[in-house]
């Protein structure tokens, strides 16, 4: 093909197929425009960023929920000659994500952070941010792989340090930046052995390379190799997710930035994390030939057993170091520890499931997708309870919750909802989400998909769930039973207010959806199909 007519073709391609399918994220690019221009145009600046982004985040989830409702059963298209994918789990992730920013602006401007000084430079790092999130969903190429993550996480770090003049701030920013330096360039080492070693970068072409090296049996050093490569990807992944034992940016980075910058690091980061977990793992181990299925088996089980030995490290240290904690941000953050390795067991299972059983596969990435979808409800809403208490009381420590119940019985009981969620129990969305995914590992382990290692994450998940009921209800016995400090003089928070309306909009769906969860359910569905 000469010159020409390849630019012909890929500007024709471009116009035609890819920015069709790509235009949530071209709303984000737009909005982050215009937030700029508000705050540097004096004409504009008259404008309120927040709601200059609010705007364009409504398109972003309208587009998003068209893409989600117009997707076809088998439909899989290659945007931008192959960088990205757009499928089910890239429609589901970024519907998710943009309905995520709306409640989140929502949230943000109830909570007072950020004022109106600092507004514009928020939201324009929050929709980078997400911007860097929706592309990580839908990466289909090493090299955009890593620029989504570099995406993602650059604007993170300016966020964990937006508490100006505070130190432990400036902390959280400076051990995140250079953690994650660290955890990128590990991961970019691996993601250069992979390529090189498989002579390309496409990722299922990489797939296909794989199955045929399994199929004729690889050579030792090729072997260690791909190996080595393997785990040097999973340590930026893990960090994302902040698995152990890359785990240890997240009490001290939740701790040191604000409320509202955790409860996006905790939602959001998080689904992406999920997402491009998912998606490297599954087009790993599914070849695009038939014929080479039988050389994938080698690579799914050496994923799913580092996935899976990953899972029960993390849920296991997640909920233990959470139940020492004195400070309701680092018990939060060792909470989103613990269910990053309740996420990953459910990945672990739709791997083992997608070597036969392609519709258990599917139904195990829709059981992820649903808990995905309530964790965001139950996380940002214990966020905003933080963050309206931390107004209210001028503390963060648990121990300044002690006695809330007489004067602020609603937001107790709101309190009690979310944490009784994040447990796991019934009737809450919390409850449903972790059911689906230990039931997904136990069709795995009824099918035989890597039977040992999915008892093993089952029996741990179980245990886990059973440990982390003592550290959130004593959370619930300081704001009930503890006698409130004599020296407390601040106004009751009454859910007959602004704050108390979003935080009762935010804990509401987490009852909701433990109860009427099929709606939900048929969106993570929708999900699951790319894995059937």
């Amino acid at each position: 093909m000469n010159p020409s007519a390849f630019v012909d073709a890929t500007i024709r391609d471009t116009l035609s197929v890819s920015l069709p399918h790509f235009r949530p994220e071209l709303a984000l690019a737009a909005t982050i425009v215009l937030v700029l221009l508000a705050r540097m145009l004096p004409v504009m600046r008259w404008l309120d960023s927040g709601l200059v982004a609010l705007g364009g985040v409504a398109f972003a989830v309208w587009y998003s929920w068209q893409d989600l409702n117009s997707l076809g059963p088998r439909e899989r298209v290659e945007l931008f000659t192959g960088l990205l994918v757009y499928d089910s789990l890239t429609a589901y992730i970024r519907f998710l994500i943009c309905g995520f920013l709306v409640l989140y602006n929502l949230f943000t401007r109830v909570s007072g952070i950020p004022d109106r000084e600092d507004s514009a430079d928020f939201h324009s790092l929050v929709l980078g941010g997400s911007l860097g999130m929706c592309l990580m969903a839908s990466a289909n190429h090493l090299l955009m792989l890593f620029m989504a993550v570099e995406m993602a996480s650059v604007p993170s770090y300016v966020l964990a340090g937006l508490l100006k003049g505070r130190r432990v701030s400036s902390e959280a920013a400076l051990k995140y930046a250079v953690y994650g330096a660290g955890a990128a360039g590990i991961m970019l080492y691996g993601l250069s052995l992979l390529a090189g070693a498989l002579g390309t970068c496409h990722l299922p072409t990489m797939a296909g390379e794989l199955a045929r090296l399994g199929d004729g049996g690889v050579a030792g050093g090729l072997a260690l190799v791909l190996s080595l490569g393997g785990l040097m990807v999973a340590v930026g992944l893990a960090f994302k997710l902040s698995a152990v034992p890359f785990h240890f940016w997240a009490p001290d980075v939740f701790e040191g930035a604000s409320a509202e910058v955790g409860g996006f690091l905790s939602v959001a980061s998080k689904a992406a994390a999920v997402a491009v977990l998912a998606r490297v793992a599954f087009a790993l181990v599914t070849p695009p030939g038939a014929a080479e299925a039988a050389g994938a088996e080698p690579v799914r089980h050496f994923i799913v057993t580092v996935i899976g030995l990953m899972a029960a490290v993390t849920c296991t240290l997640g909920n233990l170091a959470a139940y020492g904690q004195t400070n309701m941000k680092r018990l939060l953050a060792y909470s989103t520890v613990a269910h990053a390795g309740y996420l990953m067991m459910g990945v672990a299972a739709a791997v083992a499931l997608s070597g036969g059983h392609p519709e258990a596969a599917g139904t195990a990435v829709a059981a992820v997708a649903f808990y995905l979808g309530t964790y965001v409800f139950m996380n940002l809403a214990a966020f905003a309870i933080v963050a309206v208490l931390r107004n209210r009381l001028r503390s963060e420590e648990i121990a300044s919750y002690a006695g809330l119940v007489r004067s602020s019985p609603g937001i107790v009981v709101l309190a009690g909802a979310v944490l009784v969620s994040l447990v796991g129990l019934p009737p809450l969305a919390g409850f449903v989400g972790k059911f689906l995914v230990f039931s997904s590992m136990v069709e795995a382990i009824a099918l035989g998909a890597e039977r040992p290692l999915l008892l093993t994450l089952l029996v741990v998940g179980g245990i886990n769930t059973v440990v982390s009921l003592f550290y959130y209800l004593r959370v619930l016995k300081v704001m009930t039973f503890d006698p409130p400090p004599e020296d407390r003089a601040t106004e009751p928070v009454g859910l007959v207010s602004l704050p108390g309306a979003v935080i009762t909009a935010l804990a509401v769906p987490v009852v909701v959806f433990g109860v009427f969860w099929s709606g939900l359910y048929a969106l993570s569905e929708i999900a699951g199909r790319f894995a059937s």
